[in-house]
This record gives C-alpha cells, sequence and structure tokens, in this order.
C-alpha cells in the first residue's frame, strides 16, 4: 500500500513550540530550540513507526486567500507568533530541506486547502493518506482511505482517526456534517463567529436532529426562544462561518507521486545544522554514535531566514533580554588526537612522590575520580585524575583490591585534605562522597563548574561534554567509546586498559580547569560570584555527609504496610468486580476499557489509542468519577497500587548492602528556581497529602534506641518571603503580631473581626494568599474553590486592595523583568525570563507568573540551603554526634542523640531563622519522634 504522510507545518511548530514552554531548550548562544528539536522528534517518529512511502510539509503563505477576501474579520485577534517561534521557523525549513522532503505551499490558499485537495487526490490514485495534524477542522476530510494522524502529547500516544472515529467523536452520520458543526460552533481562534449562544454540545444536538445548518435555518421556527432568535438573526453568518471552515478541495496544485518519494537525509544539510543547534541525541539518533557536535560545527557559518537569505542579528534573541555572557569559539572541532595536551601516568611510587610534591604547592587543584560506576555509595575507585594546568593531566591508577588501594591513598591525603589548597570539580560531590568511602575527607575552598554553569544559566545544560563542546569548542572522548554504550551489556572502568584510561581520565580533569578557568568571570559578571562561594559551593560539602549518612528504614514496617494494602487494593478489585457483574484484569487497560465503555457505555465519545483500545488514564477516569462510583473504586484501586509499587515495595530494594540504609542523592543543578531535587528515592515525591501517604513516613527511622528524629519545618515561609520583599505592612503586621495570616487575610478581604472569620473564609483566603504567588487568576481561584468567578474575582480584587504593597510588588518585579531580562532572589539568584516582552499574550504571560513567584520560591531555596551549611558547621564545631539526614522542600530532618536533643533543637531554631536577614519573624516548627511521621 502506498502511504502518503501529509504534515500540517505550522500546526506542528506551534504544538511543538508550547509543549516545552515550560522547560524551554536553549542552545549555548541563546536560541530557542524548542519548535526545532519538538518538531524533529515528531518527525523522526513517524519516519520510524510509519514508514511512510511518500511525505511532503505544506505551509500558508503570507499572501491573503479567499477567506480573507470574503470576511474581513478572519483571523484577525489572532495572537502575535511569539519572538523565538518566529526566529526558528528558519531552522525548521532547514531541517526539512536536510531530511529531503519537499515543502508545498500555495499563493492565495491554506494549508488545510492545499493538504485537503493533495488528500483527495492521493486517494484517487491509491494512496492511503494520513493528514498529519492536531487540527480538528480535517477530520470533515476523513474517508476510507484519509485519515488523521494526530501526533503523541502529554504522555498519550498518538491517535489515528478513521471515519469511525470521526463519526463517534462528533456524533455525526456523515463526515460532512463536521462542516456544520464548525460553523455552527465558530472558532474564536480563527474569529470564525458562528451563531450565537450556540457551543459544541448544542451543535452537536442540532445536527443529529436537523442533519445540516440549512436545515436548522429551514426549521428555525420549530426552536424555542433565544436559540430560534439567534438563528433566525445570524442565519447568514452561519452561513458564512460555514463556508470559512469548509476545506478547499480543488487548489491549483500539483500532485506528483514522484517528488513525494520519502529519501535518506542529508548528511551534508543536517549536521551543520545539529551542530549549530546543538542537538547531540538527535543527530546520533540520524547519523549514530559517530555524530560530534563539534566537529560538525566546523561547517556552521552564517544564518538563513526563511528565505536563505543571510541574516546578521543571531536567532533567539528577544527585544531587552540580557543573556548570561556568551563566548567566542576561535578553534571548533578540537579533540584529543589534533589538539597539544601533556598527559601523564603516574604509576610508581617514585612518580607519586614527584606528583604530591608538586599538587602540594599548588594553591587549587582539579580532581577527579575514575570508579566503576555511578553510585558513589556502592562504587568502588579506579583512579584518581589531577589537573592544574591547561592542557596537563596526571592519572593515579588504582589496584582493584581494597588493600592495596588505602596505602595510596594515604600518600595523597596530605594534598586532599589539605584546606589551603582549593579543590576543583565537575560534580565534585561524587568525587568526595567516594573518597569518604575510603576514608579520605576532601577539605578546601570547593569550585564546582557543574554548580557555577547552573548559576550561569540555569535553564540548559551543565554536563561536562557538553559544556566542553560549547565553551571550549572541544569534543571530550566519549565514555562509550572506552566502556561500550549504555544498557545491561556496559562495562566500567576496570574493564578498560590503563594506558587508555589515561587520556580520557586526565583529559576529564584538564577540560574540567579550564571550564572553571572560564566560569569564574563570568560569575562575577552575573553578580552570582558571592552566591556559588557562600552558598552553592559550601553546600556540596553538606550534602555529601547526608548522602553518605543515609537514612535507617524499618523494612518490617514496609512488608506489613505492603500487605495492608494488598488487602485493600484486592477489596476495591472485588468491588469493581461486583458492581460490574463481571471478572476481569483490572490491571489491563484494554479490558478495562471495554468494560468501561463498551459493558458500561459510560462515555459514548471516548477515545481510544492507535492500537485501538481504549484510553483509561487518569484524566479520563477522573472526568468519568461522577458517573459511577466504580470509577472512583478504579481511582482508589490504582492510587493504592501506584502507591504499594513506587514507595512501599520499592523502598527496601534500595537499602544499600554495606550500611542498611537508604542514601538518597541530592541534585543541585537541576530545578531553575534553586530548589534541591533528590532521587532513589525522590523524597520530594513521598506522598503527604493522604492518610495512606503520609504511612510511608513511619518507615524512616531513627538510627537505634539511642537515637530520635527531628524534623524542623519552615511555617509558611514563602508568604512570609513575600510580606519581606514586599513591605506589606498589612501583612507584616499580621506575621509580628502572631496572627495567623490566612485568617487575618480572610478578616480583612471579607471586612469582618478575626473572630468571625469561618473555616470557609479562611480556606478561600488560604487560596489567594498561595495562589497570588503563582499568578492565579480568577478563572483559576473560582475553579480551584468552586465558587463563581465573579466571587473569586471581588475576592482577589479586595485582596489587593487590602494587601496594595503585594500589587505594587508584583508591578515592580514586572517592570524590572521587562527592563533586564531577569528576576533575582535575596542573595542575588537570577532567573531569566526570555519571553517577558514576547509579544505573545500566552508566552508572555508564563514568564510574567515566573517573574513574579521565583524571587519569593528562590529565596526560600536559597534560606533552607544557608541554614545547612550553618547548622552543619555548628554540629562539627560542637562536636555533636548528631546528623542531618533529609532534606524535601522547607524541612529538615536529623537524626539525633538523644542526649544531643536540646542542643540540635538550638542549633537547629537558631540558623533556621537567621539565614538570611528578614524584617518579617521568621518561624520553624520542631517534632520530635521515633520515625518521621511521628517527628513531622
Amino acid at each position: 500500500m502506498k502511504k502518503l504522510f501529509l504534515l500540517d507545518g505550522m500546526a506542528l511548530i506551534y504544538r511543538a513550540h508550547f509543549a516545552l514552554s515550560k522547560n524551554p531548550r536553549f542552545t549555548s548562544t541563546g536560541i530557542n530550540t524548542s519548535a526545532v528539536m519538538g518538531f524533529a522528534n515528531t518527525l523522526m517518529e513517524v519516519l520510524k513507526k510509519e514508514k511512510p512511502s511518500h511525505i511532503a510539509v505544506v505551509f500558508d503563505t503570507e499572501a491573503p486567500t479567499e477567506r480573507h477576501t470574503d470576511f474581513e474579520a478572519y483571523k484577525a485577534h489572532r495572537q502575535a507568533m511569539p519572538e523565538d517561534l518566529s526566529a526558528a521557523l528558519p531552522y525548521v525549513f532547514k531541517l526539512i530541506e536536510g531530511f529531503n522532503i519537499p515543502v508545498i505551499t500555495k499563493d492565495g490558499f491554506e494549508a488545510d486547502d492545499i493538504i485537503g485537495t493533495l488528500a483527495k487526490e492521493g486517494e484517487r490514485q491509491g494512496f492511503q493518506v494520513y493528514c498529519m495534524t492536531p487540527d480538528k477542522d480535517f477530520a470533515q476530510l476523513v474517508s476510507d482511505n484519509i485519515f488523521i494522524y494526530k501526533p503523541a502529547r502529554m504522555g498519550n500516544e498518538m491517535e489515528i482517526l478513521g471515519v469511525a472515529e470521526v463519526l463517534a467523536k462528533w456524533e455525526i452520520e456523515n463526515v460532512t456534517q463536521v462542516i456544520d458543526i464548525l460553523g455552527l460552533w465558530g472558532d474564536a481562534v480563527d474569529n470564525i463567529p458562528g451563531i450565537p449562544g450556540i457551543g459544541e454540545k448544542t451543535a452537536k444536538s442540532l445536527i443529529k436532529q436537523y442533519g445540516s445548518m440549512e436545515n436548522i435555518i429551514a426549521n428555525s421556527h420549530e426552536l424555542k426562544g433565544k436559540q430560534r432568535e439567534n438563528v433566525e438573526a445570524f442565519a447568514e453568518q452561519g452561513m458564512i462561518s460555514k463556508k470559512l471552515a469548509t476545506i478547499i478541495l480543488d487548489v491549483p496544485v500539483e500532485f506528483n507521486p514522484d517528488t513525494l518519494i520519502l529519501e535518506e537525509p542529508s548528511r551534508e544539510l543536517l549536521e551543520p545544522l545539529f551542530a549549530e543547534l546543538e542537538f547531540r541525541t538527535i543527530g546520533k539518533r540520524v547519523f549514530g554514535e559517530g555524530f560530534s557536535v563539534t566537529e560538525a560545527k566546523g561547517n556552521v557559518s552564517q544564518q538563513i531566514d526563511l528565505f536563505g537569505n543571510v541574516v546578521d542579528q543571531p536567532a533567539g534573541k528577544t527585544a531587552n533580554f540580557v543573556a548570561p555572557p556568551s563566548f567566542e569559539e576561535s578553534e571548533p572541532s578540537k579533540t584529543i588526537e589534533n589538539t597539544i595536551h601533556d598527559y601523564q601516568l603516574v604509576d610508581t611510587p617514585e612518580l607519586r612522590k614527584s606528583l604530591i610534591a608538586f599538587l602540594s604547592d599548588q594553591d587549587s587543584i582539579c580532581v577527579d575520580t575514575e570508579t566503576t560506576g555511578t553510585d558513589a555509595n556502592l562504587a568502588e575507585l579506579v583512579g584518581l585524575s589531577f589537573s592544574t594546568k591547561p592542557g596537563e593531566g596526571y592519572y593515579v591508577p588504582l589496584s582493584a583490591e581494597r588493600e592495596e588501594v588505602l596505602p595510596i591513598l594515604e600518600e595523597f591525603r596530605s594534598v586532599l585534605e589539605n584546606e589551603k589548597i582549593a579543590k576543583i570539580g565537575q560534580n565534585i560531590k561524587y568525587d568526595i562522597l567516594i573518597l569518604k568511602w575510603y576514608g579520605i575527607s576532601i577539605k578546601g575552598t570547593l569550585f564546582d563548574t557543574m554548580l557555577a554553569h547552573y548559576l550561569i544559566d540555569p535553564d540548559t545544560r551543565h554536563n561536562m561534554d557538553v559544556l566542553s563542546e560549547n565553551y571550549l569548542g572541544y569534543s571530550p572522548i566519549s565514555i562509550t567509546k572506552l566502556i561500550g554504550p549504555k544498557g545491561k551489556n556496559q562495562g566500567n572502568m576496570r574493564d578498560v586498559p590503563v594506558e587508555q584510561v589515561v587520556d580520557y581520565a586526565a583529559e576529564d580533569a584538564d577540560v574540567t580547569l579550564q571550564l572553571a578557568n572560564i566560569f569564574r568571570p563570568m560569575l562575577k559578571d552575573l553578580n552570582a560570584e558571592e552566591l556559588a562561594r557562600d552558598v552553592e559551593n559550601p553546600l556540596v560539602y553538606v550534602l555529601a555527609d547526608i548522602e553518605k549518612e543515609g537514612v535507617r528504614i524499618d523494612i518490617d514496617t514496609l512488608i506489613n504496610y505492603s500487605k495492608e494494602l494488598e488487602t485493600d487494593i484486592r477489596k476495591f478489585e472485588q468491588n469493581v468486580y461486583d458492581k460490574c457483574g463481571l471478572t476481569f484484569n483490572l490491571a489491563s487497560p484494554k479490558q478495562l476499557g471495554e468494560v468501561l465503555f463498551d459493558k458500561l457505555q459510560l462515555d459514548p465519545k471516548a477515545k481510544k489509542t492507535k492500537t485501538g483500545q481504549y484510553q483509561t488514564g487518569e484524566d479520563v477516569l477522573l472526568a468519568l468519577a461522577h458517573k459511577s462510583d466504580i470509577v472512583q473504586d478504579i481511582l482508589d484501586f490504582r492510587q493504592l497500587q501506584k502507591l504499594k509499587s513506587t514507595y512501599v515495595d520499592a523502598l527496601p530494594l534500595l537499602v544499600n548492602p554495606k550500611t542498611g540504609r537508604v542514601h538518597t542523592s541530592y541534585n543541585q543543578a537541576v530545578a531553575a528556581t534553586g530548589r534541591l531535587s533528590s532521587n532513589n528515592p525522590n523524597l520530594q515525591n513521598i506522598p503527604i497529602r493522604s492518610d495512606r501517604g503520609r504511612e510511608v513516613r513511619k518507615a524512616f527511622i531513627a538510627r537505634d534506641e539511642h537515637h530520635v528524629l527531628l524534623s524542623a519545618d519552615y511555617s509558611q515561609i514563602e508568604l512570609r518571603i513575600i510580606a519581606d520583599i514586599s513591605k506589606e505592612e498589612n501583612m507584616l503586621d499580621a506575621f509580628n503580631k502572631g496572627i495567623d495570616i490566612h485568617t487575618a487575610t480572610a478578616a480583612r478581604v471579607y471586612g469582618i473581626t478575626i473572630e468571625e472569620v469561618t473555616p470557609n473564609q479562611r480556606r478561600n483566603a488560604k487560596a489567594v494568599n498561595f495562589g497570588i504567588i503563582y499568578g492565579q487568576s480568577a478563572f483559576g481561584l473560582s475553579q480551584n474553590l468552586g465558587i463563581p468567578r465573579k466571587e473569586a474575582a471581588e475576592i482577589i480584587e479586595q485582596y489587593f486592595t487590602q494587601y496594595p504593597g503585594i500589587k505594587r510588588y508584583m508591578s515592580d518585579t514586572m517592570n524590572f523583568a521587562r527592563e533586564n531580562g531577569f528576576v533575582e532572589t535575596i542573595l542575588g539568584r537570577r532567573r531569566y525570563l526570555r519571553d517577558i516582552n514576547s509579544a505573545n499574550q500566552t508566552v508572555r504571560g508564563f514568564a510574567e507568573r515566573n517573574a513574579i513567584n521565583a524571587p519569593i520560591q528562590g529565596s526560600a531555596a536559597d534560606m533552607i540551603k544557608v541554614a545547612m551549611i550553618n547548622i552543619h558547621k555548628d554540629i562539627l564545631d560542637q562536636g555533636l554526634q548528631s546528623k542531618m539526614t533529609m532534606q524535601v522542600h522547607d524541612e529538615l530532618v536529623f537524626d539525633v542523640l538523644k542526649t544531643e536533643v536540646e542542643a540540635m533543637k538550638k542549633i537547629i531554631t537558631h540558623r533556621m531563622k537567621t539565614a538570611i536577614k528578614t524584617t518579617v519573624p521568621i518561624e520553624i516548627e520542631i517534632g520530635e519522634g521515633v520515625n518521621w511521621l511521628e517527628a513531622h
């Protein structure tokens, strides 16, 4: 079967751009590659999965169409294209050209019309045609051999809609009736008016009864009230709307199958494009592991516009945006093969002695470890590498036998533990942690290149290979060349001949040293030098100690809880079977879908996946929960299953065999706001909102009977910070008097006394207090509280009347962001807002919400980090045996010797309250217990 794919170019590009709007992708030079990356991934996915024989991408042109002529307001109110998206278009065209895919346009006609014409002609010539688009209008084209191909999105699989699916979805008897529904309903995006008062549901109902818009108008006397008035008064407008919604099928465009045949991609065109856009993974998917961004960058010269003309202004730079400092790539395509270097193997006692003497004379050294794995709490040392001067490096191999390693490490103790020698590293926490397991405690001022770049440009990637290629124009040796590709068969550095490890390991240290030399002045220019020196780098030592310490888990508690959950899971499962009247595999989405939608008929418009089975995701079930209590039982069944598998059954598997404890790993360079994240396990995601979820905390216990857990939590820290930053007098007054802030807010908003505030009013005020921080609208508040939008708007208006300082803060912050392109926390942590001046309201709105929230959330993150550093120092200075074991959001957990409880409470209270100087009082709550649940 000849298989033709017609891609709705602009619709797919918009979709790709906005799919990554919350986490946009930028190159090191500031180009927003979200649209190009999304489009490339979508294209490659369809080529791989569907294997079309013929393909084309179709676009509109700037020329007006018949719709614009007939109806002047057509598409008149569309928002401006986001600047980053506009700048990305030339790259998308270059990408399409590189894949040797034809682009089809026709002045005077929209892409929909061209696709419709080509699809019908393709069908006539024996093709199976797939219109690849997220646009609902294409449903009118579907036939026995023409399908809509909706690409995957938001975790949902791609979807293919044929005649049966369209008829079911639109509740019609003939696909052409889609046009009638669109005409009645209208389209706010395209400014197609439709008939007032008729939405999707009413349009479907009317078409089901009358068959067409013409019949509805002819029989308008049968309609009632306002509906009859509108149909009769706006009949002509309805017919115009139907015409506007009709896809033209006779566009004068040639259908030549020979020009649409899928060809191999052009390496000559794509390699330099992927290099410029820094598409490492995509490049390797297309050209294999041999692809290198750095090598390909030698072919990149000038940038081109949509029509192939050279442009002077770099793409991706929006007006008034101040980016992190860029850099010059004087010599792209550098590798170890063509770069002068001096990397030495240090494998004898004499050479080690000489190296130690040399390192001891340095003010700073770069240090790196080679190990057998990525888990520092389980891996073994393979060797150490050092660098003190660009282009130079030293590698010290170590034995597989621990008793032979320890004496050699002892030789290096005087260097590694010398506080006067600063230590440079890339993700140096790993090296500190691995050496701790060998009895070596790295000391001295730290400079972590990963964290430095995180402060310079928090929204991009920070791994060494990427940084080296971007800032040094140098492509390091790939680890996969030494130990093989990722997967179960991948080896480790112990398997690699030492002469090969020398270059790899010494190069790592050398490259890291060179990056440090570049990042130091950049941090200074960005006013981030103190944040790096006083917060992020010192925190590395704290986190390394926390990770090594780990936390004790009560496995018996988890085993018993697992059994309890299993009983409840089976109970919910049986409830479902009893109510359905049959037994099936409830964990099977396919069988569940058949029961819900074929047997119980809960949704006649139920969507299906590509494989033809019904969609039964959580969003689908939540929408159906009001229709049947069976659905709630299914949701409860799934919730308990997830709790059991993700936490209760998984936690015992994470226990370290060497310690019998769980050692989470903390990430400093992930969240752009400055918050810490964690994995294995992800402590931040352990459920706390439900009683069932909170029970998991019961399994985190004190070290032994001589210890207890202390949990210290900041109280309403973000609200206190916004009160401090905004200097809002009424809010500061409530905090200073110790009045519950939500009650105080409710009293002001509702104009009543503190004593008169009801629990419901406090709940509403709490939603506003926290919602304002995240830029919540009246619509969002109404949805959240289940109240009319007008009432929500009145609450927000009154809130700003009572707290004018908050409104002033929001206004001043957005003005600062618009002028400078970033916002800052109290300690100067920057969040760059590339879209703050975008002409596109949606894009700009997201940046504005970040502008308001980032200084608040980021300052809270900075505060707990400073507190952790100071508490850690106090514990060491006072020689206490108690340990900090966990950090979760605004909470710190400690494993405390019972005789040190009062001393620790004093330290914790003082350091958490005074971490950052504020005018608002900072309050913390400390709990004590044998387990985390009890302490919290």
